[in-house]
């Protein structure tokens, strides 16, 4: 059995959607992010960085004690050794999906998480930041319809590329960008959300505030996510 300390953000449909299309037994543990589960003494031994999700896998490969993996990029390479399957054989196709795998997790993920921060949470009238990540965005847009020109996925072969790829050029429509802009992209996304394991996978969604174009956040939600809470909780104990 393998525990994920699941939020339903992209990240956290990265794994769902990878163990749905692998088979293995799991189960998610929703954390509520607005209430603090991720800032507790308790998670900081699965995760010590304190984000989601994570895994615990209890039948690690290799056997012994339960091992715990953090950020969705290490997760989705270990669920592949472990399964066998999503990772190419061929060394050139591997290499690729690794390759995509980074571009995503360095770039892709983080620039637009940074615009969803400036355009959706934080204090309106920042108009730098705002310019500065949704261009950014666009360009690393314009950068995958290049690629899925020329392939039918990213590592030509459906991969963990693709996996931790597809929830993040989902959420572009949360900032006010359109797929249909980018006609090979808006291909590849329509097959890849055909697949009853992403259909799986992705069907634990946000509630409709944390899915609105403007999330309304109280003085302790916001501290939780990003303000003194986040910030003190590798020093907070179990139950502070």
């Amino acid at each position: 059995m393998i525990d994920v300390y699941f939020t339903p953000t992209p990240n956290g449909h990265k794994v769902s959607i990878m163990l749905e299309e692998i088979g293995l037994a799991h189960r998610l543990l929703s954390m509520d992010v607005l209430k603090g589960d991720h800032l507790t003494a308790e998670y900081r031994r699965i995760n010590p960085n304190g984000r989601l999700p994570a895994i615990v896998d209890h039948a690690p490969i290799g056997g012994g004690l339960p091992l715990s993996i953090f950020e969705s990029g290490a997760i989705l390479l270990y669920l592949a050794e472990k399964s066998g399957e999503l990772l190419p054989v061929d060394p050139r196709r591997r290499s690729m999906a690794q390759q995509w795998l980074m571009w995503q997790m360095a770039s892709f993920g983080p620039m637009q998480g940074q615009a969803h921060h400036f355009i959706r949470y934080a204090p309106e009238g920042q108009d730098y930041p705002v310019t500065r990540y949704r261009n950014e965005t666009i360009r690393l847009l314009h950068v995958l319809d290049r690629r899925l020109a020329e392939a039918s996925f990213l590592a030509e072969e459906y991969s963990i590329a693709d996996i931790a790829t597809w929830p993040w050029a989902r959420a572009v429509q949360a900032i006010g960008l359109c797929l249909d802009d980018y006609p090979a992209l808006r291909r590849w996304f329509d097959r890849v959300g055909e697949r009853p394991a992403v259909q799986a996978g992705t069907n634990v969604g946000n509630s409709a505030n944390l899915s609105s174009a403007r999330p309304v956040l109280n003085e302790e939600q916001w501290s939780n996510l990003f303000g003194q809470n986040m910030w003190k909780a590798p020093t907070r104990q179990s139950g502070a």
